[in-house]
């Protein structure tokens, strides 16, 4: 099951060195736009979204998780998930082999 922390933390800069000092790879930027959706599928590693502004829906097992500025969520390898974008998101996004 997806792990959600409510950090605060919004600082691009400081989120990057965050993530890289934990292992994380693959790290980079992502928005989108209202409206956008994201049908269930799955990743082949460990994954983190962590929000810059706006929001975010994550459906992990029937479970809804709303993500807003400074939320951090960590999702398992191969856990199928949907998205939907409710308002304009930017987000960090990364990926690590447990």
């Amino acid at each position: 099951m997806a792990t959600l922390e409510r950090t605060g933390i919004t600082d691009e800069a400081e989120i990057r060195s965050t993530l890289e000092e934990e292992g994380w790879f693959n790290i980079f930027r992502w928005c989108d736009a209202a409206g956008t959706r994201y049908a269930e599928h799955t990743h082949p590693y460990h994954e983190v979204r962590w929000i810059l502004s706006g929001h975010l829906q994550i459906v992990e097992n029937g479970v809804t998780l709303d993500l807003l500025p400074g939320d951090r969520m960590e999702s398992e390898a191969n856990v199928p998930h949907s998205a939907y974008v409710p308002e304009d998101v930017c987000y960090i996004c990364a990926s690590r082999k447990d």
